[in-house]
């Protein structure tokens, strides 16, 4: 029951994001067809404001637009001349191929990182961590983006500069594609991973430290249990901020890695949404927004699910108590 209410708050709020793009960008200044230029004569933009239906009432724009959306239609893209659900269908793969393994690569360091600073906490190990950590959340991701490009591609060119894929792609054996699919997306994974890394890591420090503090620890180690066995129930009880953390970052990531899409030249939804936003491509970026809407409910509804596995107690807090029905017990 819970999760099918999740699943409808999720699909209310998701329609509710991209109505909310799609009015403001139609109340903004000018239209699609204002991207054009000035070179194109005022008798060629109103015909084409015809074609495209521009010409009418936002209501009239919209209830076209719901229409179209609840037949799988997203409309049509004025930038790229071709429907709008095609445009986003085939960014999102390259989106989710590049935050996919970078949001995995960085909840595994600060798996790794995060717990054994929270169990040495202020050794100066976990000093010197705890100031690269800050050092990789402070810069902005193009900073990154840029400094590893140059070192990796410039003064050490081991790796492409960027693009999905090599221009003799089509012509490789289908072992040297895989290959040369792979070293394009090592940079840009890589950024990915290491400004996720450093927001997680430290969630996952704090996280840990506050429960290595909690009474249930220090029974256990009263108790005679082994250190390796209470540390593995703490960071299993340390877990689900981090989680949540988690599921944040993945529809922020979707869209929002644009600089670094730029900078590698990877044509992904958040490079597709900007070059819409500047072009005034209505129906693109109501997509962009739709899908994003999308994984954000379905990943509030993992997270939560992933909470209760990992900490019973997340599971037994949510659960609605039981109701008294001994016999004799008061009613009200």
């Amino acid at each position: 029951m819970r999760l099918g209410a999740r699943m409808l708050q999720g699909a209310m709020a998701t329609f509710a994001a991209a109505t909310f793009a799609f009015v403001c960008l139609q109340l903004a200044p000018g239209d699609p067809l204002t991207a054009l230029g000035e070179g194109v004569p005022a008798a060629v933009r109103a015909e084409l404001r015809e074609i495209y239906g521009y010409d009418a009432p936002l209501g009239v724009q919209y209830l076209r637009w719901l229409a179209a959306l609840v037949q799988g239609d997203l409309g049509w893209s004025t930038l790229q001349q071709r429907p709008a659900r095609d445009v986003v269908l085939d960014a999102l793969p390259n989106s989710l191929m590049l935050v996919g393994p970078g949001l995995l690569l960085a909840l595994l360091a600060a798996s790794v990182v995060g717990v054994w600073q929270g169990i040495h906490a202020q050794r100066p190990l976990d000093r010197v961590l705890t100031i690269v950590v800050f050092v990789l959340y402070g810069l902005p991701e193009f900073t990154v983006a840029l400094f590893l490009l140059l070192l990796f591609s410039v003064i050490w060119p081991v790796l492409p500069s960027g693009g999905l894929v090599s221009d003799l792609h089509a012509y490789l054996p289908a072992g040297e594609r895989l290959l040369d699919r792979l070293r394009h997306l090592i940079l840009p994974t890589f950024v990915v991973a290491l400004i996720d890394a450093a927001t997680l890591t430290r969630i996952q420090r704090q996280s840990m430290r506050d429960v290595l503090h909690e009474p249930f620890v220090r029974t256990a180690f009263a108790a005679g249990l082994s250190r390796r066995r209470v540390y593995r129930q703490a960071w299993r009880a340390s877990v689900p901020p981090v989680l949540t953390v988690f599921g944040i970052l993945v529809p922020i990531n979707l869209l929002g890695v644009v600089f670094v899409e730029q900078v590698f030249s990877w044509p992904g939804l958040g490079l597709t949404l900007l070059n819409a936003i500047n072009a005034r491509d209505y129906h693109v970026v109501a997509g962009c927004v739709l899908v994003q809407g999308l994984v954000i409910a379905l990943t509030t509804t993992a997270v939560d699910l992933l909470r209760g596995v990992a900490d019973p107690r997340v599971a037994t807090a949510a659960r609605p108590p039981a109701a008294d029905v001994r016999p004799g017990a008061a009613t009200s």
